[in-house]
């Protein structure tokens, strides 16, 4: 039995714009009004995608165990696991408990609870405390199969690597990209959403829609002013569109940049500069892991960067192999000017 993710009808506005399908073309109600109820929380399109294919996942491995979704529990969840820890390539432990967060998020919607354990339970009492360090330590309780993740390690690129992929670029719209990735920490998403109307240059700032439609303002420095500026007085097409960034050639010239754009440029580049790693994110990794070695604060790095929690920030106060000996030799050298004889 197959199962089709369909774009649903562009002039139903108020449903979700995906829909999961049966193999008669009829749609699977309990997944359609939960992502119908996402649609009207006004989650992002990049979410709703992630929530329907998760759930597109989901529903290929339910629809073979004959039984109805408020049936569900915690070992049906540990049966899907061990489904998918059984596939070949294996998908991510952060897939897998992205995948059991929708389904709980699921159930829920239509039971106004969570999901019970079964044969199997996962209940676990832990000590949690500020991240920081600060305030008492308090019990909290986790509900639920989660798979461990391994540590996330940030890889920032070295100066050699982005001097060598910056001097492949050509043109201001993408030397305009690749700065604000570098020197204002955007993401991807957010250079594709920057409007016109967000660069205030008399201001020298950037207005930046983020993850939650949470807005955010950035500084912006004298270089990149520079660039945008050569870019809408040279480059940018007369163009109707409202978007900052649009495509300068082809039969889309003057079209608002899209995702397969973007990483289309990246992706050509990368083969010019032989720089293999570099990639929008990993861009955006270099700008943090920068300005925790220039001594930035951490709740201003949070802000810069349009993190939710403290905890991701903390992700970037981590030496890389090359800071740590670096820093070692710099103890070395004065612990022994310390404790050198001295002379008579």
């Amino acid at each position: 039995m197959k199962l089709i993710l369909a774009p649903f009808s562009a002039a139903q506005t108020a449903a979700c714009p995906y829909r999961l399908l049966d193999p008669q073309g009829q749609p699977i109600a309990w997944a359609n009004d939960f992502l119908d109820a996402q649609h009207a929380r006004q989650l992002s399109p990049r979410s709703l995608r992630a929530y329907a294919y998760d759930l597109l996942h989901f529903a290929r491995w339910f629809q073979g165990q004959s039984h109805p979704l408020a049936d569900l529990t915690e070992s049906t969840l540990l049966d899907y696991v061990r489904h998918q820890l059984s596939q070949q390539p294996q998908p991510t432990p952060q897939t897998v408990n992205h995948r059991l967060t929708v389904i709980r998020c699921l159930y829920r919607f239509h039971t106004g609870l969570d999901i019970p354990g079964g044969r199997s339970h996962f209940q676990r009492v832990y000590t949690s405390r500020c991240p920081l360090g600060y305030g008492r330590p308090h019990r909290a309780v986790a509900f639920g199969l989660r798979l461990k993740e391994p540590r996330r390690v940030i890889q920032p690129l070295t100066a050699e690597q982005v001097t060598c992929f910056w001097d492949s670029f050509h043109t201001f719209r993408d030397l305009a990209v690749v700065g604000l990735m570098l020197l204002d920490g955007l993401r991807s998403c957010e250079i594709l959403t920057l409007q016109l109307e967000d660069l205030k240059l008399a201001e020298a700032q950037l207005r930046v829609l983020g993850k939650g439609r949470k807005q955010r303002n950035l500084p912006l420095t004298g270089d990149i002013m520079g660039v945008l500026q050569n870019y809408l007085r040279l480059e940018r097409p007369l163009t109707n569109s409202p978007s900052l960034f649009v495509s300068l050639k082809g039969r889309h010239r003057g079209h608002p940049m899209t995702p397969a754009g973007l990483r289309s440029l990246f992706r050509h580049h990368r083969l010019c500069s032989e720089v293999p790693a570099a990639n929008p994110h990993r861009f955006r990794h270099t700008f943090g892991a920068d300005m925790v070695r220039a001594g930035i604060s951490l709740p201003a790095l949070q802000h810069l960067m349009g993190h939710s929690q403290i905890h991701t920030t903390l992700l970037y106060v981590q030496l890389a192999p090359q800071d740590v000996w670096r820093e070692y030799a710099r103890a070395v050298a004065n612990r022994a000017s310390l404790i050198s004889p001295r002379t008579p």
